[in-house]
């Protein structure tokens, strides 16, 4: 099935050229060029994928990302000014899967795209269908569950919602308890196709997945740092 791409941007002249990127590549594409009017579109009929800009007029991508957090888990792209290392992690604190500096390559964030889409594929269950438990078993590791056929994870009973990048650096660590992971490895887990991604982004994600698990459980500390190491999980 032909995936869904909606480009939130109000530089006229990026959500066309990107836009027809996209569609030699085989895309549907969808353009909004304000927050305003892209949150209720993207709220009443979600794309598969959302590639927001941060500096719009209006609404800009941060409140957007926070309006449709509320509502909505679809995977999501940030687009920042070079500068914008503040509003990076922020962005990935409130949900966002990834971001891309301006000026931007159009074959990295197709890469991108493609690479969060295949992940999102991966954890989908078809409506009317039971997961595949030899192929996806169910991973629990003390009060952790973790579902990856139907994307669920619970801590100690309560639900805890993540994005598809945080899942995968999670399920990497719960795999097994104990063993340090290195940035690299977590990035490779959660990346693929070769594609960068800073030691920041990881960081950003780790500690969003932390205050989610916080919100259930202040206690949480299932998570380690090993300072000039990497993470790790233990279920003791």
């Amino acid at each position: 099935m032909t995936a869904t791409i909606a480009l939130v941007d109000d530089d006229r002249n990026i959500l066309t050229s990107v836009s027809i990127a996209l569609q030699a590549e085989g895309f549907v594409t969808r353009v909004y060029s304000d927050g305003e009017a892209a949150l209720k579109a993207l709220v009443d009929n979600p794309p598969d994928l959302a590639v927001l800009d941060i500096k719009m007029p209006k609404m800009d991508g941060l409140e957007l990302l926070r309006r449709l957090r509320e509502k909505s888990q679809i995977p999501v792209i940030f687009l920042t000014s070079k500068d914008d290392e503040l509003d990076e992690a922020l962005g990935l604190a409130m949900g966002a899967d990834d971001y891309i500096a301006k000026p931007f390559s159009q074959r990295l964030l197709i890469a991108r795209i493609r690479a969060i889409l295949r992940r999102t594929e991966a954890l989908a269950v078809p409506v009317g269908e039971e997961p595949a438990q030899e192929a996806q078993p169910v991973l629990e590791r003390g009060p952790l569950r973790m579902d990856p056929a139907r994307h669920k994870v619970t801590w100690k009973g309560d639900n805890v919602t993540l994005t598809v990048t945080e899942f995968m650096i999670l399920e990497t660590l719960a795999q097994r308890p104990g063993i340090v992971k290195t940035r690299n490895q977590l990035m490779d887990a959660a990346y693929q196709d070769d594609i960068y991604v800073d030691d920041r982004t990881i960081d950003s994600h780790i500690k969003r997945v932390r205050r989610k698990f916080r919100q259930v459980d202040p206690e949480f500390d299932a998570i380690e740092t090993l300072y000039g190491a990497g993470y790790r999980f233990s279920d003791e």
